[in-house]
């Protein structure tokens, strides 16, 4: 967390200088609010990256690597993989996009595009944020004995995402046909001292793929996505927020700027957006403000928590301002009903866990296989498993 807190800090500052510097119009907000954070949003990875493939790097230098793929081979092969596999899934619940780009170890390319398809079942460090957000939400705070509810119900969902990709292995190993063996042919060297001169190499390599190939579909998006949150069509933005009452104390200013932003956003393109797929989300239990964060989350899945808090007029991060969950939990709909009940929270969890909410995944899958038909299937399945996850839960429980 230390070098990704100091990146993040290093482009917020660059975002405010620029802000601060540059004239006030819609090109320096182009540069402040989408160009930079889009470049951080591609850089704020790459220390995971580096740790992950140095300490790959370290695992194969000193021969244990081998080791660890030969007691793993007999277990992974009746789904499809084999033992190089385990390498990408541990490496999936820190991030996908490193555990992606470690799927080139695996030598059969049928094992390969499954195990680059079902990687991002494993739930990753994104999606940490929204799951603690809505457990403390809507899961009651019951113990017994040294078990509490909340824990494990986040424990469930890393379970339901391991068993998830292990039956979507199994299933693309019968819809994947191949007249090509596969074997496990591999020399287990003797243990012996990393050359810590390639280490530096290794890690700066792997980070140079990632930048430069994969950050440039990243950083177009994150471009676009913020366009179409920033802008709406005609003077709908402009003319709602006339109609919000100007505070005369400077002590509610803070407070009249988030309903602004609260405002553009719902009227934005994006806000608009968010309406167009309500009758989609609606039998999810999901709202107009749940469907723009689906939206906006694409960016990346922790960003789900910060739509909400921009959405609900309140502070950055609910860590640090708990209105956010006082006002999510008060939040009703047309018929008066409570919007996050137990079966939206768990509906949303659900969803949250089999959805591909991630672009800079997608940019990877497509660097690494070369092809937009991978990322695509994935998209499509991996959201159809979402939806109709959420569905039965939604149902179930409500």
């Amino acid at each position: 967390e230390v070098p990704m807190n100091l990146i993040d800090t290093v482009f917020l500052t660059m975002s405010q200088w620029v802000q601060a510097t540059l004239p006030i119009g819609p090109l320096t907000n182009l540069i402040a609010q989408g160009f930079i954070p889009g470049l951080g949003g591609v850089m704020i990875f790459v220390p995971q990256i580096a740790l992950l493939f140095g300490f790959i790097f370290i695992l194969e230098e000193t021969g244990y690597m081998a080791r660890v793929v030969f007691i793993t081979d007999r277990l992974m092969r009746p789904f499809g993989l084999n033992g190089r596999s385990i390498v990408p899934l541990i490496s999936g619940v820190a991030c996908a996009i490193p555990a992606v780009m470690a799927t080139r170890t695996i030598d059969h390319w049928r094992e390969r595009i499954i195990t680059i398809m079902v990687v991002p079942l494993m739930s990753c460090s994104a999606r940490l944020p929204v799951y603690t957000l809505l457990i403390a939400l809507v899961v009651p705070n019951v113990s017994w004995g040294i078990f509490n509810l909340k824990g494990m119900v986040l424990m469930a969902l890393y379970l339901v995402g391991f068993l998830a990709a292990l039956l979507s292995a199994f299933l693309f190993k019968r819809i994947l046909k191949t007249n090509e063996k596969s074997f496990l042919v591999m020399e287990l060297p003797d243990y012996k001292t990393p050359r810590w001169s390639n280490l530096g190499l290794t890690i700066l390599e792997k980070c140079k793929v990632f930048v430069w190939e994969a950050g440039k579909v990243i950083l177009s998006i994150s471009v676009i996505l913020w366009l179409l949150a920033s802008y709406g069509p005609d003077d709908r933005i402009a003319s709602d927020i006339a109609k919000i009452p100007v505070p005369t104390e400077s002590s509610q200013q803070a407070e009249y700027k988030q309903k602004v932003k609260s405002v553009a956003l719902e009227n934005s393109y994006i806000g608009m957006a968010g309406k167009w797929i309500e009758p989609i989300i609606q039998p999810l239990g999901y709202n107009w403000q749940i469907g723009i964060s689906l939206i906006t989350s694409f960016i990346a899945r922790e960003v789900f928590v910060g739509s909400m808090a921009t959405i609900y007029s309140v502070g950055e991060t609910f860590e640090r301002d708990q209105t956010l969950l006082e006002r999510m939990s008060h939040q009703r709909n047309g018929q008066g009903e409570p919007v996050y009940t137990l079966a939206t929270g768990v509906s949303l969890m659900l969803f949250y866990a089999f959805a591909m909410q991630c672009m800079s995944t997608l940019a990877v899958v497509r660097r690494e296989t070369k092809s937009w038909k991978w990322p695509i299937i994935q998209l499509v399945y991996m959201t159809t498993l979402a939806y109709i996850s959420a569905l039965i839960s939604f149902n179930l429980l409500k």
